[in-house]
């Protein structure tokens, strides 16, 4: 039990006895720096409860404290604040209980039942881009920090390798790509496709501007242009099975998938399973079929199937089309059903999607939940907003788009280009120079996207990213790395890692400070899942890293001439390194020994 815990339940405690009053809640927060304390007590939600005067209040509160818990030693009360000072043996203890432990803040597997995390779920005519790597990151994080909390965890996506923009691509290589591979062109495979879907799209506009010129309005034109008509015509051939357009299919896919696993590989995220929109995009006719039979929905005159959701503050939405095609409503409650099918230990899913698809996740939910399926009661859609430029919006079909790979050489560069200018890496061998470059590159584009609420759009701008100072990646690598050298200079063998300290150490207030913090880690991994959000955990370890190097600068370490506390602060900062590192793995971020 963490002191607020203890805190909780003796303010609880208190308010019964001298108020006759059972409170529902007790409300925290830190201490101003301006007043004496660690942890204050909100007195004013408890006036709803406790008639009187909140100082009056707060000092019946704060004597019953002092009286009732030896880790309390003094508090004084600020208008409606109850400013609480916790013993320095209170933190020793706790220090002693917790360093060293491999996997402090993380929980044992709770239960069986499984969450599944779907993120990425790129189309296969296109490399991924910026987009897709807040996408990415997300998701994968959000697995990680959910895995921390005690959950089984499948890590999804869903490929969406059919449509008319796969055969966009498909039709501009077959007549124009002269048998371009990515072996013979040394192009990789997904960037080849990305090329020819521009290309169809130039073609397309060019068509689109002679028949403009011929005297046919535009919107005619945008429709009857030949290259398009050709696109549908394949779409149609790739329906009914056409065996060369089948071919020509798993062919460029096949080097998309190659491409894409590159990337993957660089970016550092995985998957447990992969679905496919062309094995998944017939699912759920069955389903629509069985809920237009108990009335969840109802078929128009013209034959098309529609749910009312007026009654949610929604409107009615179609799930199957007249013609009895399915529409992607269908496709996605029907790949829902097959994931349960897949992993009966499912109990919920996070689809990680951007903030445009708010709606369709509003309404696929709604429908599952009137399917009369217990686990759509724990469906969550991790919306999140889009990744700007500083030059503009990215488009796919005009090829403006900043392609995935591109931005992390673009980022390792940029790291080079600064840690060279620093001039701290000249004893390092190339190899290790480059990998250390990546290292930080890939740190500094990860932590400056994910520290951001999911919710918010992001200005991405590289070289502000690649920052030693201030709320970024590399600056907290960096302050790691000085832990590391710390531990190095110490003689690590003169140091016994297992001694408890006595509760009767004083504390610095830097310190304390510290420990404060190590203490809420947990709490902050937990409220990280629950909020799903990465942005909690990262600036979280900024708030540490900031609070240690503070004490860094203020408290000797190596140079403390008491052995004790030189022990002590030695192994304070050696669990400070490990929450860091710890921290960073569940954003998925890599932290160098040497910097």
């Amino acid at each position: 039990m963490n002191i607020q815990e203890l805190i909780r339940s003796k303010v609880i405690e208190a308010a019964e006895s001298m108020f006759d009053v059972q409170l529902t809640s007790v409300e925290f927060q830190p201490t101003r720096k301006d007043f004496e304390g660690d942890v204050t007590v909100v007195i004013f939600p408890m006036l709803r409860q406790i008639k009187g005067n909140p100082v009056q209040i707060g000092q019946k509160i704060g004597n019953y404290l002092v009286s009732e818990l030896e880790e309390i030693d003094t508090f004084n009360v600020i208008k409606g604040f109850l400013n609480l000072t916790i013993s320095d043996s209170y933190y020793i203890n706790f220090f002693n209980s917790v360093k060293g432990l491999p996997n402090y803040g993380r929980k044992e597997l709770v239960d069986d039942r499984a969450v599944l995390v779907e993120y990425s779920s790129p189309n296969t005519n296109k490399p991924l881009h910026l987009g897709h790597i807040r996408n990415n990151l997300l998701g994968y994080s959000v697995a990680e920090i959910l895995k921390a909390n005690g959950r089984k965890v499948y890590k999804t996506q869903i490929i969406n390798d059919r449509g008319i923009h796969i055969c966009k691509s498909m039709l501009a290589w077959s007549k124009y790509g002269n048998g371009e591979t990515p072996e013979n062109s040394k192009i990789k495979g997904d960037k080849l496709a990305g090329k020819y879907y521009v290309m169809f799209d130039q073609k397309y506009k060019e068509e689109v501007a002679n028949l403009v010129e011929q005297g046919i309005e535009k919107q005619e034109a945008e429709k009857i242009a030949p290259i398009l008509n050709e696109a549908q015509a394949m779409l149609l051939k790739w329906e009914s099975g056409d065996q060369d357009t089948v071919a020509l299919w798993k062919k460029m896919n096949s080097w998309v998938y190659k491409g894409f696993d590159a990337t993957y590989e660089a970016l550092g995220v995985n998957f447990d399973k992969l679905y496919y929109e062309s094995d998944t995009y017939l699912l759920g006719k069955d389903v629509v079929a069985e809920g237009l039979e108990k009335g969840v929905f109802f078929k128009k005159e013209d034959g098309s199937v529609w749910i009312d959701l007026t009654d949610e503050g929604l409107d009615e939405k179609i799930v199957l089309r007249a013609d009895g095609t399915a529409v992607y409503m269908t496709q996605d409650i029907g790949t829902a059903i097959q994931r349960v099918k897949d992993f009966p230990d499912i109990d919920g899913m996070v689809y990680t999607v951007g903030n445009e698809q708010d709606y369709h996740f509003k309404v696929l939910f709604l429908i599952l939940k009137k399917l009369g399926f217990a686990w759509a009661q724990h469906l969550y859609h991790l919306s999140y907003g889009m990744v700007d430029l500083p030059q503009g919006k990215m488009k796919s079909r005009e090829g403006t788009v900043v392609d995935a790979d591109d931005l992390m050489v673009q980022m390792e560069n940029t790291a080079a280009q600064i840690s060279e200018e620093l001039g701290k890496l000249d004893a390092y061998s190339e190899e290790d120079k480059r990998s250390l470059y990546r290292t930080i590159g890939l740190g500094a584009l990860k932590y400056y996207i994910l520290k951001v609420d999911p919710k918010k759009r992001i200005l991405f701008n590289p070289e502000e990213s690649v920052d030693f100072q201030g709320n970024t990646g590399p600056f907290i690598q960096y302050t790691y790395a000085r832990i590391q050298s710390i531990l190095r200079k110490s003689q690590l063998n003169d140091i016994d890692f297992n001694l408890e300290f006595s509760s009767s150490l004083r504390l610095d207030t830097k310190e304390k400070e510290l420990l404060k913090l190590l203490e809420t880690y947990p709490l902050v991994i937990d409220m990280s899942g629950e909020n799903l959000s990465p942005a909690l955990l990262a600036n979280y370890t900024y708030d540490l890293v900031k609070e240690f190097n503070s004490f860094y600068q203020q408290v000797p370490i190596l140079g403390e001439t008491d052995k004790e506390i030189r022990i002590f602060r030695i192994q304070l900062a050696k669990t400070v390194g490990e929450i860091i590192k710890a921290s960073f793995l569940l954003l998925g971020i890599e932290v160098p020994s040497r910097m």
